[in-house]
């Protein structure tokens, strides 16, 4: 039996899903934890590109069980869409499981969060707008509605008349919207009920037989550390805990029984929205990166904020997820750099620290420490051995698994599943 972990060390963006695809060839289960549709892996296999928002990376491989757990917030017509889009590309899906204790995102998750998110003005979280923090809410007040709920026909009718008695008061009378319909939801969600029924179950049971019978499991982490509600750069931060930790609550097993935790991480620093980013590259060098690394977001399509590898972060998300083993993806994009740096430590009031704050006012205030590298303008897309990487690429990676103290395993050297070393 083994277990698996992948982790984004990052602010999201770092390319998990390949590694998650990779690592699906060998497990018997793939499950999906924490966040909902505003996460986003693209993974190119099979002469196709696919862009997954809900169901995990490992759908792609014939008879591999895929499970969306109890952490994870579910909007219902967003995954039917997914599920469709597969199915016309040849991918079968009968083979996914969505746990019955995960939360449903509603119509007025959507409306609360767009309303909320303008409200804020200048001071906005730059949220998706998917409805995303308001359910998780609703999860934390013990109104939401769970998937079991949503297949029981009486009890979503009286939990969606309950919950809009007071989220149209909300709407109307703190942000001036306009009041949803109750009949109208109701009736549009118990479509979608009876489309899903077949594949809601209880995954936390199906896990546990699944441990003791021996099977491999790999469990597929969306958003990042960095993003983690609690470890992240508060409050610019998703609303669940995407951290390794988040795996025993957000799938429902214990920690005795993980094994492994693969941190992956860009070669260089990516983030989307506001908030303090110390070794951000604002000008020729960050658009550079941007284009050569293709850094727009797969499910907003928005510009990436880019700057070079920052190992203070890299560190600490080695602590707090326990890392086994680094996947680090675009080596082939930050080689084309003539010059490289690499961000070693910070600098605060004069004093070099290695220590990632908690305070955003105190993190903007540090300056990066950097070593310089020398780049590797060649083609390294065919390459699938370490050994055979210009001296300089091994160089840069060898000096990273120094300073972190976890091995690197797997290093992406092109955007294909096949454009992988693994050490």
């Amino acid at each position: 039996m083994s277990t698996k972990i992948v982790i984004g060390t990052q602010w999201g963006d770092e390319g998990k899903g390949k590694y998650i695809d990779i690592l699906a060839q060998d497990s018997d289960l793939v499950v999906r934890f924490s966040g909902g549709n505003n996460a986003g892996h693209t993974i190119v296999a099979n002469g196709n590109k696919y862009a997954l928002h809900l169901v995990p990376s490992g759908i792609l491989h014939p008879g591999k069980t895929c499970i969306i757990g109890n952490g994870v917030v579910v909007d219902p017509a967003v995954l039917i869409s997914e599920l469709r889009s597969l199915n016309e590309k040849g991918v079968n899906t009968d083979n996914l499981l969505i746990s019955d204790r995960s939360h449903v995102i509603m119509p007025y998750h959507k409306v609360l969060d767009e309303l909320q998110e303008k409200s804020r003005g200048n001071n906005s979280l730059g949220t998706t707008k998917r409805g995303i923090g308001p359910a998780y809410a609703d999860k934390t007040e013990r109104c939401g509605i769970r998937m079991c709920d949503l297949i029981d026909e009486k009890i979503f009718r009286e939990k969606v008349k309950s919950n809009l008695d007071i989220k149209n008061l909300i709407i109307e009378k703190v942000y001036g919207g306009e009041k949803l319909d109750a009949d109208k939801i109701t009736e549009e969600y118990l479509e979608y009920a009876n489309i899903l029924r077949k594949q809601i179950t209880d995954t936390n049971a199906f896990l546990f037989d699944a441990i003791k019978s021996g099977k491999n499991i790999l469990f597929e982490g969306a958003q990042a550390t960095f993003l983690d509600l609690d470890f992240g750069t508060y409050p610019y931060v998703t609303s669940s805990n995407p951290v390794a930790g988040g795996v025993c609550v957000g799938a429902g097993i214990g920690p005795t029984y993980i094994n492994d935790v693969y941190g992956v991480l860009k070669a260089y620093t990516s983030r989307v929205g506001a908030g303090p980013f110390p070794t951000e590259q604002d000008n020729e060098i960050g658009d550079t990166i941007r284009e050569l690394g293709f850094e727009y977001g797969t499910t907003t399509g928005r510009p990436r904020r880019c700057g070079w590898l920052d190992l203070v972060m890299i560190r600490y998300a080695a602590r707090v997820n326990g890392l086994t083993a680094l996947a680090i993806n675009h080596v082939d994009t930050i080689g084309k750099l003539e010059k490289i740096k690499l961000c070693t430590s910070y600098k605060k009031d004069g004093v070099i620290t290695n220590h990632f704050p908690a305070s955003l006012e105190e993190l903007s205030k540090c300056e990066p420490v950097y070593e310089e590298f020398d780049g590797w303008n060649e083609d390294i897309s065919d390459i699938r051995d370490f050994n055979s990487l210009p001296a300089n690429a091994k160089k840069y990676l060898s000096r990273i698994e120094e300073l972190v103290e976890v091995k690197v395993k797997l290093i992406g050297v092109g955007n294909k599943r096949t454009n992988t070393i693994v050490v």
